[in-house]
């Protein structure tokens, strides 16, 4: 086999093989998707008759409410949650003896990473794009323009929040501690990131966590996207937090082939 063999039939094989995993069970698609429904409605309830954006000045999807403001932080959740729910099969695969197989056959040290990645980036793309179907809900547009633009946002988000999830995932040994540094680590990185409220600027301690957090330019991405209108300039963040987040995910990817590599060896 060469090596292009080597690297993308495994790939698929270990993409298709999360792909149908999650399918097969229905739990998993509705938490996924009903947790973080659930949360939007209650959270953008709740918030809405006090929620004041100080940056809202001419665009319509900030100011309209805070359902409206708090979608793609939902929408991040969404993929945040996915990330969790398909990267801990990384610790079952690794308890019923398949993670050991496939890392002393012979196949590229990239090619496990590269399929958990792709894997966790379709579901958490397919979740996406099914609750933005709920986007007018929240007085959001959703036409061929903003869909141009959420795309390449959502898989570019779906592949590092898969990558932060691998990365936890890799050298844990039981699902109960994976969880518990999931709660304690990622949701504090997307509460922090501007997705439930704006981040203060200037050069408080608030700010410096929202610019050094991965997960914010996620969020300013796809809330971008949204904000856009056909015929409009393109919004000045969007491709500065499209580059950063494409930049965490490539970090990550790396990071989890350099893991992969290590423990091959001890194989």
């Amino acid at each position: 086999m060469n090596s292009s063999q080597l690297l993308w039939t495994p790939t698929i094989a270990f993409w298709w093989r999360d792909v149908i995993r999650f399918l097969r069970q229905r739990n998993r698609i509705i938490g996924a998707l009903a947790t973080p429904l659930v949360f939007w409605l209650l959270v953008g309830s709740g918030f809405g008759p006090s929620f004041r954006n100080p940056a809202a000045v001419s665009s319509a999807v900030h100011a309209t409410s805070y359902l409206a403001y708090f979608f793609p932080g939902t929408l991040v959740l969404i993929m945040l949650f996915t990330a969790i729910f398909s990267t801990i099969s990384v610790i079952e695969d690794r308890r019923e003896g398949f993670l050991q197989g496939a890392l002393v056959a012979p196949l590229s040290p990239a090619a496990i990473p590269l399929g958990k990645f792709l894997g966790g980036t379709t579901l958490a793309v397919l979740q996406a794009a099914l609750f933005c179907l709920l986007a007018p809900l929240a007085g959001m547009p959703i036409g061929l323009h903003q869909i141009a633009l959420l795309l390449p946002a959502l898989i570019l988000v779906g592949f590092s929040m898969t990558g932060l999830g691998f990365l936890v995932a890799w050298p844990m040994d039981s699902t109960q501690g994976f969880h518990a540094i999931m709660n304690i680590f990622l949701m504090p990185l997307w509460m922090m990131s501007g997705a439930l409220f704006p981040m203060p600027a200037g050069t408080g301690w608030l700010f410096w966590v929202g610019a050094l957090n991965p997960v914010s330019y996620g969020v300013t991405a796809i809330r971008s996207a949204f904000s856009t209108t056909g015929g409009s300039a393109l919004p000045s963040d969007y491709l500065p937090a499209l580059a950063i987040t494409a930049l965490f995910g490539a970090v990550t990817f790396v990071i989890s082939v350099l893991l992969v590599k290590k423990r091959t060896r001890r194989h």
